[in-house]
């Protein structure tokens, strides 16, 4: 087995390799890394800026190591989906790797204006894909000390909590690439 020094070291100087051809390092924002697929080898989620051809959100792209070739390759990519302005402390994306195999993608608005928040996907593999499993959001205003909001949310059995109380929505298996964060806010009664 491995030790996680070497894993570390396979995830941080492979996948700067491999990712040469589709975007410089100084694009990554945030970049995690974890055993996905669960197969025992370092797999790697990276979120980049915009190239030069447009869109305004940065992208996360997603790798598979393969430990027969000992290389990563690219699994999903989804270019401007992550919302995130660089240009102002306390509004970058993050991604963290969870011991479970998942991971988390987290935006935010921490400093700008009186309406902060922060939300988090937590994302998993299964099936040969990468799904939403859980969605949790919190937000509060500056200047209202009673305007706030919360949920966390499972998406895959539709229960969860809100700062009214529990939650029910329907199961789902929301697959990354096709996820709109308005199913779970309507779920966790946020745009009303």
């Amino acid at each position: 087995m491995k030790s996680l020094a070497a894993a570390l070291a396979f995830s941080i100087v492979l996948p700067a390799a491999t990712m040469a051809t589709d975007f410089p390092a100084d694009r990554i924002v945030a970049m995690a890394s974890g055993d996905w697929n669960k197969d025992g080898t370092a797999d790697l989620a990276v979120i980049a800026t915009p190239d030069d051809d447009g869109g305004d959100d940065n992208g996360l792209y997603i790798y598979l190591a393969n430990p027969d070739e000992n290389r990563l390759t690219l699994a999903l990519s989804l270019p401007n989906s992550v919302w995130g302005d660089l240009t102002m402390s306390g509004r970058e994306p993050e991604l963290a790797a969870l011991a479970n195999g998942s991971f988390t993608i987290t935006t935010k608005n921490d400093s700008v204006g009186r309406d902060r928040w922060r939300q988090s996907l937590t994302i998993a593999y299964r099936n040969f894909d990468f799904i939403v499993a859980g969605y949790t959001y919190a937000s509060y205003d500056t200047l209202d000390p009673n305007a706030s909001a919360e949920c966390d949310l499972n998406v895959l059995t539709g229960k969860g909590k809100t700062s009214g109380g529990p939650v029910a929505g329907q199961a789902q298996f929301a697959l990354l690439k096709d996820w709109k964060d308005e199913t779970a806010r309507s779920i966790c009664g946020l745009d009303n």
